[in-house]
């Protein structure tokens, strides 16, 4: 910073003073004082202090000009550039002591050669103190109660948004749970079956060949369940009539019974007449048929097993994915495993009524972003799809690239946003939902969230049938700080 030194153009003049807009009501005696206790600098094109640097100093811009900027991802973003006598910069938080950090909110640069009047910061401070009490005090309660308001609210959207999800999630993992657990008993006694029709095979007429030949029909049984094929009901029904019948024709009882299992394990007439021709059909088998009845039921009994496992591994990946539980918040991310996660997490709530659609651009890159407060928008945007389909349609979730920006769409086929409110939806507290059922916060989190926290984008594309929420996300990195509120310093 370069600092003339003119004696007269360095004079404080409380006459001038006055005729800045923040001093034109003070007493003659507070310009006074503001005189004695500041000076006037003379600054060169340049430099004057930092963001993120001890607040020392109060600045006035008297003459000349100045720009303000902040930091963001390493790069300078200009927020205000202005050569408005009596706009001021610096330690104008000074007065709110350690309820802030005292640091330099912004960078300021002056552009020509710039007259200030300067104060210094504890200073200001006791200057602000002495003479509006009661303003300062109305501006710590605005500033305090501001911040515990906004945290207050958006920790109960948050509880709230996951009281919903922990109820859909316990459902979601109670039904494979207790899948598992069923398949594990039946399991047990379908083995305990075949240990006994074991017995009897090996204490009937069957010759080693014959018992060989039996094994391997249960190997290949085991490999057919694996590859049984999706039957429709009515082809499901017509194979069961056939089985029924060959059990009939060969004497086996409760045929009826055993066919739905056979067909489920995709074994046909043709495999039992391999059975058949490997045993004493008069003797053996009958025992044969069931024992090789239990084995397709164990087959298939794992298999359930393995499903419902796999199903709790997928809905615990998913909540984890979804919570970034053990994850740092600012991360390099793909949108896809976001997107996926929330679905999962919805996916009770979405219902079996709506159709999901994933439309995700392949050269959609990984991009820099807070994933849970991204996990947190995507909730929002889906539920309130959801509401408005009234839990029946087409749910759109689409990814696309956009220069160097990517776009998340999601879409519904539901009644539209009234032109009329559109650019309204983004407030805080405004919501067309019944009383008691929405805070109207859900939007404005996520206007937030996106634009404030990863300086992106979000808007509203609606018309009946056809409402599309997108969200705009930078491929650089954003900032890894949320943007404070003061862009309008040195604005007055």
């Amino acid at each position: 910073m370069s600092v003339q030194s003119d004696p007269g153009s360095l004079r404080c003049s409380p006459e001038e003073l006055k005729t800045l807009f923040l001093f034109e009501k003070l007493s003659d005696e507070q310009v006074e004082k503001l005189c004695h206790e500041g000076h006037i600098e003379i600054i060169e094109p340049g430099p004057v202090f930092s963001e993120g640097e001890p607040a020392t100093c109060f600045y006035v811009l008297m003459d000349g000009s100045l720009v303000l900027t902040k930091n963001s991802s390493g790069e300078e973003m200009v927020i205000s550039r202005t050569s408005q006598r009596g706009v001021y910069a610096g330690a104008w938080q000074a007065y709110l002591r350690d309820r802030v950090p005292q640091t330099y909110p912004s960078s300021m640069r002056v552009t020509e050669t710039s007259r200030f009047f300067v104060l210094d910061a504890a200073c200001f401070a006791e200057i602000v103190e002495e003479w509006f009490p009661m303003a300062l005090h109305l501006l710590e309660g605005l500033f305090v109660g501001a911040l515990n308001t906004k945290q207050i609210v958006d920790q109960r959207e948050r509880l709230l948004a996951l009281g919903s999800l922990s109820a859909g999630l316990t459902h979601e993992l109670n039904n494979p749970a207790a899948a598992a657990v069923r398949a594990t008993d039946a399991l047990r006694d379908r083995v305990a079956h075949m240990r006994q029709k074991l017995k009897m095979i090996a204490n009937g007429a069957l010759d080693p060949a014959s018992l060989t030949s039996l094994v391997g029909l249960q190997e290949e049984a085991v490999e057919l369940v694996a590859k049984a094929p999706k039957l429709s009901p009515l082809e499901a029904s017509d194979a069961e009539d056939e089985l029924g019948d060959w059990f009939d024709d060969h004497g086996i009882a409760g045929g009826w019974d055993l066919a739905p299992t056979f067909v489920q394990a995709g074994l046909d007439i043709a495999w039992l007449d391999k059975v058949a021709a490997t045993v004493d059909e008069s003797k053996t088998l009958e025992g044969a048929i069931r024992w090789l009845n239990y084995t397709v039921e164990t087959e298939l009994l794992m298999n359930e097993i393995a499903d419902s496992t796999t199903r709790v591994s997928t809905l615990v990946g998913a909540a984890k994915q979804y919570s970034q539980m053990d994850r740092a918040p600012y991360q390099t991310i793909d949108l896809r495993e976001l997107l996926d996660s929330t679905l999962v997490m919805l996916a009770r709530k979405i219902g079996d009524d709506i159709s999901v659609v994933k439309d995700y651009d392949p050269a959609v890159p990984p991009i820099p972003a807070y994933a849970a407060e991204l996990n947190q928008v995507w909730t929002n945007l889906v539920d309130n799809a959801v509401q408005a389909m009234n839990g029946a349609g087409t749910l759109t979730v689409a990814t696309r690239l956009d220069h160097d920006h990517v776009l998340v769409e999601i879409g519904d086929t539901g009644p539209g946003v009234p032109e009329n409110i559109r650019s309204r939806i983004f407030e805080p507290f405004f919501t067309t939902k019944p009383v008691g059922e929405g805070t109207g916060l859900g939007l404005d989190i996520s206007w937030r969230i996106v634009v404030k926290k990863h300086h992106g984008d979000l808007r509203v594309e609606s018309e009946p049938g056809n409402t599309r929420f997108v969200v705009r996300l930078p491929i650089e990195p954003a900032t890894e700080a949320e943007p404070t509120t003061e862009a309008t310093e040195g604005e007055s």
